[in-house]
């Protein structure tokens, strides 16, 4: 049997101290109690300026619990086992990249929502973030002005917008069920 040099048993030493240490893939089963299958998502509120965008996110999420095949997601609060609530409070897009004539051509888009998952049987919150920063970066479909503003961006990006929401109820999600 061959023995190992200080420098493999090294290179080995974090292996196998991972393996141990009870890290498990993302998306993987839910911390929440089994009873709970029926998810109200009435729609979320909106402190910004920019109209129509919280029915989009609060789609998405609706959209991501049910995609998780042991969720049913409604629009109520009726007969709801949890509650997600949310509001969206900041929206904002800057330029992070140029073209050769100086039009922006990418952008960081960020969104900060006050989101919450409430136990309806239990009369308790069981996941909390008041101020959940979201940012990710969009291509634009063609470079504009470099002065475009949120507004004109959610105007005319709706596929990045529709992008970004979809990220966003992942994210969400993920965080509720797996209580992070």
């Amino acid at each position: 049997m061959p023995t190992l040099t200080r420098r493999q048993m090294l290179a080995l030493l974090p292996a196998v101290g991972a393996a141990g240490c009870g890290y498990t893939l993302a998306g993987r089963g839910s911390f929440l109690p089994d009873y709970i299958r029926i998810i109200g998502i009435p729609a979320f509120g909106n402190t910004t300026p920019y109209q129509t965008v919280e029915q989009i996110f609060t789609d998405k999420v609706r959209v991501e619990f049910q995609s998780r095949g042991q969720y049913t997601a409604v629009p109520t609060e009726t007969g709801a086992d949890g509650i997600v609530r949310g509001t969206i409070t900041g929206i904002s897009a800057v330029p992070v990249a140029f073209t050769d004539s100086q039009l922006a051509r990418r952008y960081r888009f960020t969104v900060v929502v006050g989101v919450s998952f409430e136990d309806v049987r239990q009369k308790k919150k069981l996941w909390e973030n008041p101020a959940l920063n979201f940012s990710d970066e969009y291509e634009l479909a063609s470079a504009t002005s470099a002065g475009l503003d949120a507004s004109a961006f959610l105007g005319q990006e709706r596929a990045a917008v529709d992008r970004m929401s979809t990220d966003f109820a992942r994210s969400v999600v993920s965080a509720i069920l797996e209580a992070f």
